[in-house]
């Protein structure tokens, strides 16, 4: 008696434990939720974008909860080169929760070759979009168009993506700087939005130092001198801001200006003739004390990119163009 007891308790527990599942499949999608995050700005994909994807094999509202893979469907949206990572859920009320989390450029990049592109903080290349078009740094003359790139263009990439970032998180620098050129020798060379000059900026080492110094340039020299009285500003150099002057044809370092703008000079760092050219523009009678002056340098990649045919001069392009055009060549 005991024993048919349990088992008449058991078998009902199993009959409505199954209803229960039964009733749950049966639940069908009531609504959609799509929160899409990382994109402060520029988003490069919306809810149509998401909607229509996962009602590619029917409206998911309506349908039965059984009936939607939604592995399947975060794979799918996944896919997206501009979707970083996708999440889906029901809840309770079998509303449908898609969070995604979308790829943010920090740059876009003209190849040598003509073909653009932007790149995220991963250094994961990203296509153009017809939606619109970021506001991010421009970089040019980037040495490659393959897929799989050299280890030198892939280490390349990488310090594209370090400066890009660097410059989109400051708002005066994503205001000042109008382009940036890749040269053969692996270093940076910035063109200006205010200002009729070249900026060398070496590698993409030491960022905060370099731009901290060109930055006190700006504020004491500039403010002095106008914006133009120099046609090419080198900070790559670790203490020091060397500037050429426009029309010299030389390579001059303005030593007051530079000292000024919290600056060291360091005289062992130039050659024979550019210290001649330093002593009679400034009207030194004896070179720099070199047990004053600290003349260390910074150690300067010279790793040959892909394309290495000279030295590549930089060409001025707009954000939204296919291919740069030349605005600027420097004085030999």
């Amino acid at each position: 008696m005991v024993q048919a007891l349990w088992l008449l308790i058991g078998t009902g527990t199993i009959v409505l434990f199954g209803a229960a599942i039964q009733k749950k499949n049966h639940r069908k999608c009531t609504d959609v939720k799509i929160e899409i995050t990382g994109a402060e700005k520029d988003v490069f994909i919306d809810e149509k974008d998401v909607l229509d994807l996962i009602n590619s094999n029917g409206n998911v509202i309506g349908k039965d909860l059984s009936k939607i893979d939604l592995k399947a469907l975060e794979n799918a949206l996944e896919k997206n080169m501009w979707v970083n990572n996708a999440e889906m859920f029901f809840d309770n009320n079998q509303l449908l929760h898609i969070n995604i989390e979308e790829r943010q450029p920090v740059a876009r990049v003209f190849s040598a070759e003509g073909s653009s592109f932007y790149v995220d903080s991963s250094a994961i290349r990203l296509p153009l979009s017809d939606k619109l078009s970021a506001r991010v740094p421009v970089f040019t003359n980037f040495p490659s168009d393959k897929e799989n790139l050299s280890q030198p263009d892939s280490e390349m990439l990488f310090n594209v993506v370090k400066l890009g970032k660097f410059i989109v998180a400051d708002s005066f620098w994503m205001a000042q700087v109008s382009q940036i050129a890749i040269l053969s020798n692996a270093e940076f060379e910035i063109i200006p939005t205010i200002g009729d000059q070249i900026i060398e900026l070496g590698n993409a080492d030491d960022l905060e130092n370099k731009f901290a110094r060109l930055n006190s340039f700006y504020k004491q020299s500039w403010l002095q001198n106008g914006m133009n009285k120099y046609e090419k500003i080198d900070v790559k150099f670790d203490g020091q801001v060397v500037a050429v002057k426009r029309g010299v044809g030389k390579a001059l370092i303005d030593s007051a200006k530079a000292r000024q703008a919290l600056t060291m000079i360091g005289m062992d760092s130039l050659n024979k003739e550019q210290k001649v050219v330093l002593l009679k523009a400034n009207k030194i009678e004896k070179p720099i004390n070199k047990n004053v002056v600290d003349g260390k340098q910074n150690k300067v990649n010279n790793k040959s990119l892909s394309v290495s045919q000279g030295t590549v001069q930089p060409k001025k392009v707009a954000a939204n163009n296919t291919k740069p055009k030349a605005v600027m060549a420097k004085d030999q």
